[in-house]
């Protein structure tokens, strides 16, 4: 195993070398600019963790990480159009640079690329991967379709919210680990567990992202309170609202001073419960991530640097 800044060195590389070709200009234009925002390459480094934990990085393996990268930039290209969002990675987004047909387009154009990318697999599980890689895009457009849908519903209970950060987020760190170790000619036990240990990972940080919004501080590199300003279904203010806090959140929702609203929803997390809870729900997941990573039967070298890995991320340390 390598450290994750030799992988990342890795996937870097795998994107240069990625061929596009020069015309339209703006559609493969948008493309190159949204590869060259960068960030942290998580996704596509865990493919090639993955590989390295069943046998080691091969030719498939560098594929399937490039195809979950370019998927993961295609997301982020419709996402933004969808949020609005005018900025990524401190850069302005696809269609602020463009238009939003372009970023449209751009984003359609990248993941017809990334099948493209899967006709240059070879080994024995090239049917196999496809066909898990065509489920994952799936789940990760309804779960999009949920979060979107979320914003209008009046009630969302927290077992609909779970299934969204699944679909939307945390399937994508299991697929990609899954990814390597089939890329590796890994046994069938092996690739499930990795898989599992992948998706309650991504679990765990998804909820600890909600936490750390609401509870966290400098030094995990957030400014708290955001959501909580937004009025934003989290699993804190879902949370809540179960617990019976529905009139008190109410008194907040149209408050004019952002520090006083902030102050007081989360007074309200921590009386009810909600906070409790969120720590609960997110340790355990946690937990299940190594229980799975165990049963994977790794050498100990391997089960050892994922479960240092795992600490990283659920740290915020990568």
């Amino acid at each position: 195993m390598k450290s994750i800044e030799l992988y990342a060195e890795k996937v870097a590389q795998l994107i240069q070398s990625f061929q596009l070709p020069p015309k339209p200009d703006a559609l493969y234009g948008s493309i190159r600019y949204i590869f060259g925002l960068g960030g942290k390459r998580l996704r596509p480094v865990m493919v090639l963790m993955g590989a390295d934990a069943l046998g080691q990085v091969n030719h498939d393996a560098e594929i399937m990480a490039l195809v979950v990268e370019s998927f993961h930039n295609f997301s982020l290209m419709h996402d933004d159009i969808m949020d609005g969002a005018d900025l990524r990675r401190g850069q302005d987004t696809v269609h602020k640079k463009w238009n939003t047909a372009t970023a449209i387009l751009g984003g359609d154009a990248l993941l017809v690329k990334t099948y493209q990318l899967m006709d240059q697999l070879q080994g024995n599980c090239r049917d196999q991967l496809r066909g898990k890689y065509s489920k994952l895009a799936l789940e990760v457009c309804e779960g999009q379709q949920m979060d979107m849908d979320f914003e209008t519903m009046d009630t969302v209970s927290t077992q609909e919210y779970l299934e969204m950060i699944r679909l939307k987020t945390a399937v994508l760190m299991g697929a990609a680990l899954e990814f390597g170790a089939m890329a590796a000619q890994g046994g069938e036990e092996a690739c499930t567990a990795l898989y599992h240990f992948g998706v309650h990972l991504g679990m765990a940080f998804q909820i600890k992202d909600d936490y750390l919004d609401c509870f966290g501080d400098a030094s995990f590199g957030k400014q708290t309170g955001g959501d909580i300003v937004q009025n934003k279904k989290t699993y804190l203010y879902i949370k809540a609202l179960e617990l019976g806090a529905a009139s008190e959140l109410a008194l907040w929702v149209g408050a004019r001073s952002p520090a006083a609203k902030v102050a007081g929803v989360k007074a309200v997390f921590e009386r009810i419960g909600a906070k409790r809870e969120a720590e609960r729900t997110m340790e355990q997941y946690y937990r299940g991530a190594l229980q799975h990573l165990q049963g994977a039967g790794l050498g100990n070298e391997a089960t050892e640097y994922m479960a240092a890995f795992a600490a990283q991320v659920w740290m915020r340390q990568v």
